[in-house]
């Protein structure tokens, strides 16, 4: 159990981030739809009792807690600036207690409950991702495909020993040609998804058949049959169709605008996110850089700019986003590398 004062110094803490999440919850309801309202303050209620279980153990000593942690007011700010899905992703993190898995004066139950929570804001993360995938991939890939392909086109270019003002030209030619391809690109992918979709939803007008089946036929149970029920999940869904006048669905059937996005949004978040990537590598050469210099300052910015979008899609995802930022980084500086020696090489021959 630890030294007595020690032991009073963890369960303060454990009072003040129960005490924390269960606002933190709070906040966010305030910023989701109504059903996720609903759960997000049912989870701020359990935070709230997890909290008086440690307020019974300290007693008198309850009254002084530990400022709240960075990482709330960072919580918040993402909230506020980058999403409700990017605070839900990672309050989601923050609910995996391990520390509660290793302090045998936590109840089991407490700890039980901290799991399942982490499973609900999980929950809570997927809906949201579903409503943002399709611009959210777009925006994710943009920036990536601005930064890595306009970087390894100027270092490239830079490396056959062309003027600067040659090198900046063709990245500003790269940005406009990319991000024009991008944007076109991703607006004819996210259209033909719908469209194959849309081919297998229900006919609307299958629902205006259902009351001249033959109900002791019941065809019916053969779509459903078709759809990948077994027979008698078919017939007794059919049967429940046709008898109560249910609504009449087909297993794994969505809504397709949540599945895909639109179109016109992941274009658009496509061209402006490739545009602000490919706009970094030209940086230092706008800036009047040359040579070895301007390649180092071009290669550091987009460094930077790989591990933002990496740790971002990381916490999104729910992966490392320190392992997500690393992995951006590694990739984009060996594309560039590999491609600026193919430069010097090609300089030298040409020469």
């Amino acid at each position: 159990m630890g030294r007595p004062q020690a032991r009073v110094r963890r369960w303060r803490r454990y009072l003040s981030d129960e005490l924390q999440e269960a606002n933190t919850y709070r906040d966010l309801a305030q910023r989701s739809t109504p059903v996720e309202r609903d759960i997000l303050l049912s989870l701020a209620d359990a935070e709230e009792r997890h909290a008086q279980h440690w307020r019974d153990l300290l007693g008198p000593k309850a009254d002084r807690i530990p400022r709240r942690r960075w990482s709330t007011d960072l919580l918040g700010f993402m909230a506020k600036h980058f999403g409700f899905v990017f605070a839900l992703a990672i309050a989601g993190r923050a609910e995996t207690r391990t520390k509660y898995a290793r302090d045998p004066s936590v109840p089991a139950s407490i700890t039980a409950d901290e799991q399942v929570h982490s499973e609900v804001i999980r929950g809570l993360a997927e809906r949201g991702r579903a409503r943002i995938s399709g611009t959210f991939r777009a925006a994710v890939f943009g920036a990536n495909d601005g930064l890595v392909s306009n970087l390894s086109l100027v270092l490239g270019i830079g490396g056959t020993g062309v003027s600067p003002k040659v090198v900046m030209a063709t990245g500003i030619a790269g940005l406009l040609s990319g991000a024009m391809s991008m944007a076109a690109g991703e607006y004819v992918s996210v259209d033909s998804q719908r469209a194959l979709l849309d081919a297998s939803n229900p006919d609307p007008k299958t629902s205006h058949a259902l009351p001249d089946l033959d109900i002791n036929a019941n065809e019916l149970a053969l779509v459903y049959r078709a759809r990948g029920l077994s027979e008698d999940q078919a017939r007794a869904r059919a049967q429940l169709v046709l008898t109560n006048r249910a609504t009449f669905s087909l297993p794994g059937a969505r809504a397709n605008s949540e599945v895909v996005g639109s179109g016109i949004r992941a274009g658009t978040a496509s061209f402006c996110f490739f545009s602000a990537g490919a706009a970094i590598p030209v940086i230092p050469y706008v800036l009047g850089l040359t040579g070895l210099t301007a390649v180092l300052v071009a290669a550091l910015l987009v460094g930077c700019g790989l591990a933002v979008t990496g740790m971002y899609a990381g916490i999104l995802s729910g992966t490392s986003p320190i392992k997500k930022g690393l992995r951006q980084i590694g990739i984009g500086w060996g594309a560039a590398t590999v491609t600026y020696l193919l430069g010097l090489a090609f300089g030298t021959v040409v020469s």
